[in-house]
């Protein structure tokens, strides 16, 4: 078992994370990595970090369940199946440093030219079929590079001024997909430490209440502070890519 110190640290890294997560749909590594990977080392920190947040993708699906846009989340989920396949591929003979700063500034720009734009644009006509499987690609793709594969469908429902439950109800069930595959894609290529599955246990409990906080705080927010909120981690998580 961790000690106390360690067990502090460890909830709290995940409670502040699955918060977040809980609020705005993502981010959950971008937040409690910043504490998380420096107690442990990469091979049990982002498996820790995998696992968690599916817990946590899984209780905003089941609470967000009344918003979830199968139809198009599962375009965006195909899409992003043939994405990732080809990113781990990249990881192997690509500048992989490169590609993650060279999409951090875009993020980074993109999060900041929008959060000084004074005014919101609303959804336009209705998108093809195929353009959402090739957001879904470019998310798959992306996320395999950088383990941030909700940003381009985030990027993109921005875009289009989709309200809040529309947009979660359309991105969540591809962003827990994504991170179904990537762990099992890990757990393909290595063998995970016994302490990984200790450290989950432990906290379990300020997963969960982390999450519903956060799925609460969705729920009482208006429009532009979600949106707002949305910018700003975007905006946070491209300068981590830097």
């Amino acid at each position: 078992m961790p000690d106390v110190t360690t067990l502090i640290l460890l909830s709290v890294a995940v409670f502040a994370g699955a918060f977040v997560s809980g609020l705005s749909g993502f981010a959950f590594s971008a937040v409690a990595g910043t504490i998380l990977l420096r107690m442990f080392q990469p091979l049990e920190a982002v498996p820790l970090m995998m696992a968690c947040s599916i817990g946590v993708q899984a209780t905003n699906l089941w609470a967000l369940r009344r918003s979830i846009r199968w139809e198009g989340s599962l375009l965006l989920i195909v899409g992003g199946l043939i994405g990732v396949p080809i990113a781990v591929s990249l990881l192997q003979s690509a500048d992989t440093h490169l590609l993650r700063r060279g999409f951090g500034i875009i993020v980074a720009l993109y999060a900041a030219y929008m959060l000084l734009r004074p005014t919101l644009v609303t959804a336009g006509e209705a998108v093809g079929r195929h353009w959402v499987a090739l957001i879904g690609f470019g998310g798959g793709l992306v996320g395999g590079l950088t383990a941030m594969p909700g940003a381009i469908p985030t990027i993109w429902c921005d875009m289009r001024g989709m309200p809040k439950s529309e947009q979660r109800g359309l991105v969540q069930p591809f962003i827990a997909a994504m991170q179904l595959f990537a762990i099992a894609l890990l757990v393909g290529h290595q063998d995970l430490s016994s302490k990984v599955f200790v450290d989950l246990a432990v906290s379990l409990p300020a997963l969960f209440a982390g999450s519903a906080l956060g799925v609460i705080a969705f729920h009482r927010v208006n429009e532009t502070v979600f949106r707002k909120t949305v910018l700003v981690l975007l905006l946070v998580s491209g300068i981590s890519l830097i």
